[in-house]
């Protein structure tokens, strides 16, 4: 066990707020008289190791002039295999049985039920284990709840499907690993009033970094990072996060020991080793490497664009400058109920200029506010700054968006219009009655590979504009994307984790103007010089 080092208190510590030594040395005692349940710590005491212990003072022992804990939220991110079930069980149980509190309510919380059960199954095991608890205590595993019965206190398993159910008077929540909600509900219902009866309510929040930047946990994340760095500031808000820096080089065993504090103790060094091989060896593992084992914020399993050079390509992009031009389109009609992408690009008109793109979006208005509490994501922002455009009821309104391409083309000289050749028949029909050409686009690989390659090598060289549209930006850092083993690729729907729609109409209109350039008449870039392989 790793030698304890000298406590020195927390820096986020109040003016008015102190360390009293006696509470935090009683929480540090109750938990090292439980002890580990799993593998060759099982049935030893648990003793807390120097980051662990360095929480449980801080967060048990810093307390307001009232002498009410200071801190009612913590944060811990840290990879895996690091004790985070162990710690949060003795929380836990600090909280039902340790904290004096008379018919505290507390909560484990988790994606899942099965999820939420992991923390209560050590935390029952250690009630077992420690006679003095299990004498005192009842536990019922088939409601996966632990009463306290000096104190009438209860520690009960929730998960997200029980985020409907409100009345609670929380004195703590445990909740394990957060990136895995799959919305904030369950959060929100947990941490926002419903532990104001009590004093000082603890909301015990330890997680692993996840993949999606557009859910609560990456929220919370962001919220840690900015007090950390000192960007902002809340008392009562306590930040934790082991983990590599972006610039890190990920395959450093150094590295591995920045971000694994219990490395060489509850997770030995060469399966660290192992894994990283692994992942050198085969580049689909590196983001998962990297997220579980150093704790890294990827977007999902395998990245496909690099974003600092999307960034790089965010040149202005003036829509009055482009009228008169030739121009193709892509037309990503997703369903009525959800996110509409029409998308316009302009080959170069020289040598030296890139290819312009204009895109546009719309959603039903009726359901914007239910979409950002849904999916975490800010269209009504979006909205607002002119982003995104919104459409009459609760369905996207596809004769709108006709009129609206109808003006675009009185503009414009769009020469032809792709679409998925399994979308909407009428819409298609109807804009060929305004005049315009469609073109249907199948979605396989054969059809997507080549202008999705050439989407890539026109961002590496920097010969695109986008003019940084956010939306767009979101699509395109969302793209998971498939091989065949001819090595075609197309972007997947299915594997990306948020949406892609801007990106599929994008890649659609990119593919008529390498075909056919500035005119019908002009050669496909494809004859030109080939298809090209990335």
């Amino acid at each position: 066990m790793a030698r304890k080092k000298k406590y020195v208190p927390t820096k986020f510590m109040a003016k008015t707020s102190h360390y009293d030594k006696s509470l935090a040395d009683f929480a540090v005692a109750f938990i090292e008289q439980l002890c580990h349940t799993k593998g060759t710590w099982a049935g030893k005491k648990f003793e807390l190791l120097p980051w662990q212990e360095q929480i449980i003072r801080d967060v048990f022992g810093v307390v307001k002039e009232n002498g009410y804990r200071q801190f009612n939220t913590a944060y811990i991110e840290i990879p895996k295999k690091q004790g985070k079930s162990e710690l949060a069980a003795a929380v836990a149980l600090f909280l039902l049985c340790g904290d004096g509190e008379q018919r505290a309510e507390i909560y484990g919380c988790a994606a899942d039920r099965g999820q939420a059960s992991i923390v209560f199954e050590v935390a029952a095991d250690m009630v077992r284990m420690c006679p003095a608890l299990n004498k005192r205590c009842k536990i019922m595993s088939s409601t996966k709840r632990i009463v306290y019965i000096p104190t009438n206190s209860f520690y009960q398993v929730l998960s997200s499907e029980a985020y409907s159910k409100h009345g609670f008077n929380i004195h703590g929540v445990v909740f394990d690993e957060l990136h895995t909600q799959p919305n904030r509900k369950l959060f929100d219902v947990m941490t926002k009033g419903s532990g104001d009866a009590r004093m000082q309510p603890l909301y015990f929040l330890i997680t692993t970094a996840g993949t999606d930047t557009n859910s609560i946990c990456y929220e919370v994340h962001s919220k840690a990072k900015d007090i950390l760095e000192g960007r902002k500031h809340d008392d009562t808000f306590y930040p934790v996060i082991y983990g590599a820096d972006v610039n890190d080089d990920w395959t450093d065993p150094k590295v591995w020991k920045k971000a694994n504090p219990s490395l060489g103790i509850t997770v030995g060094v060469d399966k660290v080793e192992v894994a990283c091989e692994s992942a050198k060896q085969n580049p689909g593992e590196e983001n998962s490497f990297r997220q579980l084992r150093l704790n890294q914020w990827v977007k999902q399993a395998v990245r496909w664009m690099p974003m600092e050079k999307w960034d790089a390509c965010a040149f202005p992009v003036n829509p009055d400058e482009l009228e008169g031009r030739v121009c193709y389109g892509g037309l990503d009609l997703s369903s009525t109920t959800d996110l509409t992408s029409f998308v316009l690009v302009f080959p170069p008109g020289s040598d030296d200029e890139p290819y312009y793109v204009l895109p546009y979006y719309w959603v039903p208005e009726e359901t914007l506010d239910l979409r950002v509490k849904r999916d975490h994501v800010p269209y009504d922002i979006w909205e607002r700054q002119g982003f995104i455009k919104t459409t009459e009821g609760n369905v996207v309104h596809y004769g709108f968006i006709e009129q609206f391409i109808g003006q675009l083309g009185e503009k414009y000289n769009i020469k032809e219009i792709a679409f998925d050749r399994w979308g909407a028949v009428q819409m298609v029909q109807n804009l060929e009655g305004m005049g315009f050409t469609v073109v249907p686009m199948g979605q396989g690989f054969v059809s997507m590979s080549p202008p999705t390659k050439e989407l890539m090598k026109l961002t590496l060289e920097k010969k695109i504009a986008h003019g940084g549209h956010p939306v767009l930006r979101w699509n395109m850092d969302n793209i998971c994307i498939r091989t065949d083993p001819a090595g075609n690729i197309k972007a997947d729907k299915a594997k990306s984790t948020e949406k892609i729609d801007g990106a599929i109409a994008l890649i659609m209109a990119l593919d008529r103007a390498l075909r056919c350039g500035q005119g019908a008449e002009s050669e496909s870039i494809y004859d030109e010089r080939g298809i090209i392989f990335i």
